[in-house]
């Protein structure tokens, strides 16, 4: 589905990432785990085409997909949640979910299927279909910005630190939910410092530190592993 082979970036004359190489199945959830400042949101934004690297490749379902503008990404198939959420807080939740359909062609053509798969996800959206974004809870504009990227019928769904700033609960029933959509067949990247909630998801997983990978194992075995259990873990 996804892999990326030998990436290099930087922001100007600083380099973020070192030669760094993974890869994501179909149907597959993979973790991205590390420290702030690792080189993780970097990652994304090369894949997604906010930033083009150095040198490497990124390709998805074979398509060599490096360097390329984010709303033909986006067509092709991966939708991004940013760490920022970045929504519109002035407009509705429909609003705000219609806006992550309406550039990609074959969602804007499904989207009444789009509302129910995410009704069905999400039921408490439903209920506040009318009101503004701005004035839910943080733990409401994040499942909104999950559901916002689900509306375009993502074959890979990339999710930066979803959990930051959440309570404990509804970052436990985020994860649920995130379990859901694997289950549906969609495949996932998820980028996260919260390493023990965030191998409950996934079934494989990557450590990042100073913009290379130093680990790389099941999600059993990372959960096991000396230097995960006292570096992010806390054991």
């Amino acid at each position: 589905m996804l892999r990326i082979d030998g990436l290099n970036a930087a922001y100007g004359r600083i380099k973020v990432l070192w030669d760094l190489s993974l890869s994501v199945g179909s149907g597959e959830a993979v973790g991205l785990f590390g420290p702030n400042g690792a080189g993780k949101t970097t990652l994304v934004n090369c894949v997604i085409g906010f930033l083009k690297p150095i040198s490497g490749k990124v390709l998805f379902q074979d398509k060599d997909i490096t360097g390329m503008e984010p709303h033909e990404i986006v067509k092709l198939g991966i939708a991004l949640v940013p760490q920022e959420r970045e929504l519109f807080p002035n407009m509705t939740v429909e609003e705000n979910l219609r806006a992550g359909a309406n550039y990609v062609p074959h969602a804007r053509e499904r989207m009444l299927e789009a509302f129910d798969l995410v009704f069905t996800l999400f039921p408490i959206l439903k209920e506040r279909l009318k009101q503004k974004v701005g004035t839910m809870s943080g733990g409401q504009q994040r499942m909104v910005a999950v559901a916002r990227a689900l509306m375009s019928f993502p074959k890979l769904l990339m999710l930066d630190e979803p959990s930051v700033g959440l309570q404990p609960s509804i970052v436990s029933e985020l994860f649920s939910k995130l379990r859901e959509i694997k289950n549906q067949g969609v495949s996932i990247l998820l980028i996260e410092q919260n390493v023990k909630q965030g191998l409950k998801v996934v079934e494989r997983g990557y450590v990042i530190e100073n913009g290379r990978i130093v680990l790389e194992d099941s999600s059993t075995n990372l959960m096991n592993n000396e230097h995960i259990k006292k570096a992010y873990l806390g054991l």
